[in-house]
């Protein structure tokens, strides 16, 4: 099985990389914003004695930046076409929301881990495409959907 784990840099990419002993066994796919995130995902790769995995970087980019977001979103879906991950999954921003898109348009299934800085309310990214995922996860119980008509995201323990 592939994997392709995609988020922003700084906390999303923190959060994501405490989930990788969840895909050990599969072939793992790096997306980020970060180049030099590389090598600490190689060396831990190394350490636990995995196969190499591999490594993209795309172009950071927010709300406010249409044209970035733009780049962001071909490379994206290029990186995504060339790989064709079975799962697709991210912690967060504008990269992980993307990722989710086009990956469920490529077939993929699609886990979005809502960011543990929320305590207090769901993220905008988490918002917009936890209804699109095909598993949506919060790190906080009292943010979790309790009525199973109502779609929101679940909660199965602290699983960051």
């Amino acid at each position: 099985m592939k994997v392709a784990a995609i988020s922003s840099a700084g906390g999303h990419w923190v959060q994501l990389q405490r989930l990788r002993l969840a895909w050990d066994d599969c072939q793992a796919i790096y997306i980020t914003t970060k180049p030099e995130y590389a090598l600490d995902v190689r060396a831990d790769a190394k350490a636990r004695d995995l196969s190499e995995p591999v490594f993209y970087t795309i172009v950071a980019a927010n709300r406010w930046q249409k044209l970035k977001l733009l780049r962001q979103v071909f490379s994206i879906f290029f990186i995504l076409l060339k790989e064709r991950p079975d799962v697709v999954i991210s912690t967060g921003a504008a990269p992980g929301f993307f990722a989710l898109r086009l990956g469920k348009l490529l077939g993929a299934k699609t886990i979005w881990v809502d960011s543990i800085a929320n305590a207090e309310e769901l993220s905008l990214s988490g918002q917009k495409i936890g209804p699109h995922a095909d598993m949506w996860l919060t790190q906080w119980e009292h943010l979790a959907v309790q009525d199973m008509n109502k779609k929101g995201p679940s909660y199965k323990g602290a699983v960051v």
